[in-house]
């Protein structure tokens, strides 16, 4: 018998005697000479334990829970871990080597040569003058250097994000800057707050759908301009509906020039993947591999090249006789950098197409749906570059959103428009062997180069040639390959591709992504709604026949009266007992508690057994709280024998008319 009975139930842990947190027990510790040394040991402050083991913390005063909280955020923000993921240019800029500089130089000024020419075609697209897109093209890859975690991502205007720009500022190049800014902040606000899952709610076949129909939305756009006529519009309908009513006021010289812009960059496209000698690069000669990389270098670099010889031909052909040159040319571009300044809050009666002056309020009020449609298009796009060349690493898809989002705000103090990473750029970063998000720059160098120093020259640049080279970029994201595969696979994922196309082509772009995802929530909730039942007539341990129901997914409320139905109409073609299996069920409700009451009473009526096999406890303790009487669930096997004898049920098995 032991001498104190306080300790029957009390095991002695020597770590106590080593802590810093003392505990009163009142107890004695046997010693190895049979005699007994007290143990005391004061109370911790942290809890008291009561009587029946609960824990009860003492209250804390408001101050107090406020500064615990802004401790526990100071540990959770300012920490290594918190730094290498916001400030992702630490993780590799410690370890730079002279080949990864090699690989950015090369990588960058390849890079760069492509951004020039499109930044001037995607102004066109923006509805903004040329000087624009060079404004949009170097600030936010430096700023990308240190708040990206992709290296392949060239920051800068895109085809998609500037359609959606002119769409939701109307060419005006004050409310493109405004909308530059709040896109920034919206983008920023969603990267901190880790909201970047939003993007996984846009399906494949949704975006396949949306980026197809503003391809094509663009290629039209352009063609007023290969034609030298003018035609505006928001939806594809509109834009021919413009070209067909304009069509005699075509120019010969703007035509010719177009299509042979777009018939030699589609040719020089394919020198970049043409190869002489042996497949593998090895085994190669010296004279094969210099070979081999010229051609790629005139392909990749086709957009640049042509620009240089159509802006030699404008130059030589312009005559101040003739009214300039036999085809519409950029014209005067601002010499020089932009000027640092804030972005337009407000538009004089002068600035207004319709001559009423517009507030802030306004201003915001007129961009609409943009506010949100462009930062999710934005992220939408650089994160399709992140996965592309992953090669199986995860994308962080909030960073991101910090990064583009931060990006679009110091842009917009040097008069920039919004823009993100482009997947073309991105591929040419990857071939030409980029190594870290440093390569931005020296392709925002070579940007700011070109303002500094090459403006007056690109007067003579024709414009067909600038829509030659986006007709030509965006012919081949119309993602006709993706429909084969999605038609073996799954036809029923072509409805919501199709109709976010369509939709696109007719409606406004923010309303036909809208109208895609609806159909995407569409199907889900009808999958949701109907579950899939599997019947099985088992036999038990004792030789008792019964039927095993099993449905696949959760049971919420939409599915629960069709799972009620389907139950009771197997279970009375033979009467046996019915064992739902809930191993696949992870979601219950309030609803499905109430509806799995009415399924036992159903039962109960008919004299039938009904029990619940493998139920989470978690949903177990939702049905008990409505059926807790007539609820049974069990989860092993031979326990079923059990309840059989426990209800002295005897075998009988009847067919019902």
């Amino acid at each position: 018998m032991k001498a104190n009975p306080a300790s029957d139930h009390v095991y002695f842990n020597d770590g106590f005697k080593c802590s810093t947190i003392s505990i009163s027990t009142n107890l004695t510790e046997p010693t190895t000479n049979g005699s007994s040394n007290s143990v005391g040991f004061q109370g911790s402050k942290e809890f008291i334990l009561t009587e029946d083991g609960k824990k009860v913390k003492p209250p804390l005063s408001t101050l107090d829970c406020t500064r615990s909280w802004l401790q526990d955020c100071k540990r959770r923000t300012f920490n290594r871990k918190t730094l290498h993921k916001r400030l992702p240019i630490f993780g590799w800029l410690p370890k730079y080597n002279s080949q990864d500089a090699v690989g950015d130089l090369v990588a960058g000024i390849t890079v760069g040569l492509t951004v020039i020419p499109q930044a001037l075609a995607y102004a066109g697209i923006a509805g903004l003058p040329v000087a624009y897109g060079l404004y949009a093209s170097f600030v936010g890859c430096f700023v990308y250097i240190f708040l990206g975690s992709c290296k392949d991502v060239p920051m800068g205007p895109s085809a998609i994000v500037a359609l959606l720009t002119y769409q939701a500022a109307k060419g005006s190049w004050q409310k493109s800057v405004l909308l530059c800014l709040l896109s920034g902040i919206v983008e920023l606000l969603m990267g901190l707050f880790g909201l970047g899952f939003l993007i996984d709610f846009v399906s494949g076949p949704v975006s396949s759908g949306f980026t197809s129909a503003v391809s094509l939305i663009i290629l039209t756009s352009q063609i007023q301009s290969v034609l030298g006529i003018t035609a505006k519009g928001n939806t594809f309908v509109e834009i021919w509906t413009q070209v067909f009513h304009n069509i005699g006021d075509t120019r010969a010289g703007d035509t010719v020039l177009g299509l042979t812009c777009i018939v030699v960059l589609l040719l020089m496209r394919s020198l970049s993947s043409c190869r002489i000698g042996p497949a593998d690069p090895e085994e190669c000669s010296p004279f094969q591999r210099a070979v081999n990389k010229i051609l790629w270098i005139v392909g990749t670099a086709r957009n640049a090249i042509l620009v240089v010889v159509c802006c030699l031909m404008g130059y030589l052909l312009h005559s101040e006789e003739h009214g300039g040159a036999p085809f519409r040319v950029v014209g005067d571009i601002p010499p020089g950098l932009p000027s640092i300044q804030l972005p337009p809050t407000s538009l004089s009666a002068n600035e207004t197409s319709n001559g009423v002056a517009q507030s802030f309020v306004e201003m915001v009020h007129s961009m609409g749906s943009g506010l949100l449609v462009i930062p999710l298009i934005s992220l939408m796009e650089n994160i399709a570059i992140c996965k592309a060349f992953a090669n199986g690493k995860s994308v962080d898809a909030s960073q991101e959103l910090i990064a583009i989002g931060t990006a679009n705000i110091f842009n917009s103090f040097v008069q920039g428009f919004p823009g993100t990473g482009a997947l073309s750029r991105g591929a040419v970063n990857n071939a030409s062997g980029v190594r870290t998000p440093l390569s931005n720059i020296y392709s925002g160098g070579l940007v700011m180069i070109a303002l500094l120093f090459l403006t007056p020259y690109f007067y003579f640049i024709p414009r067909p040639t600038l829509a030659a080279i986006i007709i030509s970029a965006v012919v081949f994201m119309v993602e006709v390959k993706v429909v084969k595969p999605m038609w073996r696979s799954k036809k029923s994922d072509l409805v919501p591709g199709v109709g976010t196309f369509l939709a696109c082509l007719v409606l406004p772009l923010e309303w036909g992504i809208l109208i895609g995802v609806g159909l995407n929530v569409i199907f889900i909730l009808y999958h949701a709604a109907r579950p899939k039942l599997t019947t099985e007539l088992l036999t038990t341990q004792s030789g008792v026949e019964y039927s095993m129901i099993t449905p696949d997914r959760c049971l919420i409320f939409p599915s629960v009266d069709y799972v009620r139905n389907l139950v009771n109409k197997q279970s009375m073609r033979q009467n046996v007992p019915v064992v739902i299996d809930a191993s696949h069920v992870y979601g219950a409700d309030f609803t499905t508690a109430t509806v799995i009451d009415s399924l036992i009473s159903d039962f109960n009526q008919r004299g039938q057994l009904l029990f619940f096999y493998n139920l989470k406890p978690s949903i177990c303790s939702i049905f008990e709280q409505v059926s807790a009487a007539q609820f049974v669930v069990y989860y092993q096997e031979q326990q079923l024998d059990e309840l059989l004898k426990e209800r002295n049920y005897v075998q009988k098995r009847l067919e019902t008319v």
